[in-house]
């Protein structure tokens, strides 16, 4: 229990040391500040690949599933990485969130600050609750592997355009409960209206942000757990991933045009994973081999968004955007 609470104080003192220290003014994230804060937390997780092989080996873990250090940190790093790469698309619906809300960039990090807090306390609820469920029944399993399956067809027809939160369900629920005032003040996310408090949009925008990023938990926890069902590892591997979230998305938000083939890199791995689970009890895959496709198939949507060149029409279109 102990190693819990070691790891949950840890991640406080990094939202801390982020919100209190680093960011303590708000500012306008650049592209080489965010570069440089994307590697920080990237080499913190995968650092962290070696406390989690000291954890395995030590037996200071609770370890259910009788895992080798060895593949204990493969599944850590394999873990990372799908939920590193899925939060790719929460970057283009949060892009769409912030346009909609006309949020100045000045104030999008406190926004995403607060979302990413509510997101790790949702997300482990969520991942107590799908170990839980994986351990009492083991068909669940099944059920996990042929949503994701869906979800992976679905991102596979989907348009991200038609997206509109403003128009969404979750916009709607919110301003029957709050009063909404489309000023900004500073970094407020409540303001006096003739002497009614009322949401700016700042708080829509991480109302609708924190609401979506369940939707999209949906898809990552039960990734993660085709991958391994024991609670720490899958519990690390996502909170750190949500962690970097933030910068990658001030890194590669004002790319979303040159990665256009990425969400074919989601879809190839969502289906990936939804096919392991249906197979997990008759196929039983080495480690290397779902670290390698996942890494791969992010890579081949980079380089085939770098390499291909774009379609007149698709340039006319962002143009007019």
């Amino acid at each position: 229990m102990w190693v819990w609470i070691l790891f949950i104080a840890l991640v406080v003192v990094f939202l801390a040391l982020d919100l209190g220290v680093f960011n303590k003014n708000d500012h306008v994230i650049k592209s080489k500040e965010a570069g440089i804060w994307t590697a920080v937390w990237v080499t913190v997780a995968l650092g962290f690949s070696g406390v989690i092989y000291w954890l395995f080996s030590s037996g200071m873990v609770e370890n259910p599933t009788n895992l080798t250090p060895n593949n204990a940190v493969l599944k850590y790093v394999t873990g990372y990485l799908i939920e590193l790469s899925l939060s790719i698309d929460n970057v283009f619906v949060i892009a769409v969130i912030f346009t909609s809300f006309n949020i100045p960039p000045i104030y999008q990090h406190r926004v995403l600050f607060w979302g990413i807090l509510g997101a790790i306390i949702f997300r482990g609820l969520m991942i107590v609750f799908g170990v839980a469920l994986i351990s009492k029944f083991e068909w669940i399993i099944y059920v996990f592997g042929v949503f994701l399956l869906y979800t992976a067809y679905k991102m596979l027809k989907s348009d991200d355009s038609e997206f509109d939160p403003k128009k969404s369900w979750i916009f709607r629920q919110v301003k029957k409960v709050f009063p909404v005032t489309h000023q900004i003040q500073g970094h407020d996310f409540f303001v006096k209206r003739m002497g009614v408090r009322a949401a700016t949009p700042l708080f829509m925008a991480l109302i609708v942000i924190e609401l979506t990023d369940v939707l999209f938990a949906l898809d990552s926890i039960p990734a993660i757990l085709a991958i391994t069902a024991d609670p720490f590892i899958v519990f690390s591997s996502n909170i750190l991933a949500i962690l970097g979230l933030r910068s990658m998305y001030f890194l590669i938000s004002r790319m979303l045009e040159k990665f256009r083939y990425i969400n074919y890199s989601l879809v190839v791995i969502l289906a990936f994973v939804g096919l392991k689970m249906l197979f997990s009890h008759n196929i039983e895959l080495p480690e290397w081999v779902s670290l390698t496709v996942i890494t791969v198939s992010l890579l081949a949507g980079i380089i085939a968004s770098l390499a291909i060149p774009q379609k007149e029409d698709e340039e006319v279109i962002s143009a007019e955007e």
